[in-house]
């Protein structure tokens, strides 16, 4: 589903319905959860959207989940509320992956303000997501003599050179290239540096978050 929701975990019955009023107010779907363990078992991970935990929602705390959805390679953003906090809990909570934090009471405007960012920041990631998984697709296309092909015209060598490196005819340079365009959907060398380019950006990206 393309439209986004917003998941909301709270072991309180009245805080809850809250948060779902002010949700489809804004014409948005919502699902709320008593536990934050019953949330883990039944949400969508197909759709984007964002979560309001509560610290106190029953089995894992709510401050937890950013943690654990990051450990099971889930991007979708959590705001984490609570009825008591200080600054060492709420720094800890974003340290762990938090996309905000929240302590009551607070307005309907900070609050939506939150999920509406903490929604389009998650739509965008999902769309880095969906096009790095179509590149590394592409590029699974490859057999490993052509990725050696690939990294030197990627560094601008030219086919005769290529060739004579790797010891083979030109005409099989000229196949590889002309299979290595297809595979990857580029039309012209320069098309095919930034498919390379931007693969290796995503790849980066990850290890210096890691």
């Amino acid at each position: 589903m393309n439209e986004p929701v917003v998941y909301v975990v709270d072991g309180d019955t009245v805080a809850r319905n809250c948060v779902e009023a002010l949700v489809r107010s804004k014409n948005m779907a919502v699902e709320s959860f008593s536990s934050a363990i019953d949330f883990l078992e039944h949400f969508d991970r197909s759709r984007y959207g964002c979560v309001v935990a509560d610290t106190a929602a029953n089995g894992t705390q709510g401050m937890d989940l950013p943690h654990v959805l990051k450990r099971e390679e889930v991007s979708l953003p959590v705001i984490v509320v609570s009825d008591e906090a200080d600054v060492p809990t709420a720094v800890s909570t974003l340290l762990a992956g938090a996309s905000g934090f929240l302590q009551k009471p607070f307005s309907e405007q900070e609050l939506w303000q939150n999920i509406a960012r903490a929604i389009e920041w998650h739509r965008k990631r999902r769309a880095i997501e969906t096009r790095r998984a179509e590149l590394e697709e592409r590029m699974a296309r490859l057999t490993p003599h052509e990725k050696i092909v690939m990294e030197k015209l990627v560094d601008g060598t030219p086919n005769k050179v290529i060739a004579s490196q790797l010891e083979m005819g030109l005409r099989t340079v000229e196949l590889r290239r002309a299979n290595i365009m297809k595979k990857l959907d580029a039309r012209s060398l320069a098309e095919l540096v930034r498919v390379v380019v931007e693969l290796k950006h995503y790849q980066d990206c990850d290890t210096l978050g890691s």
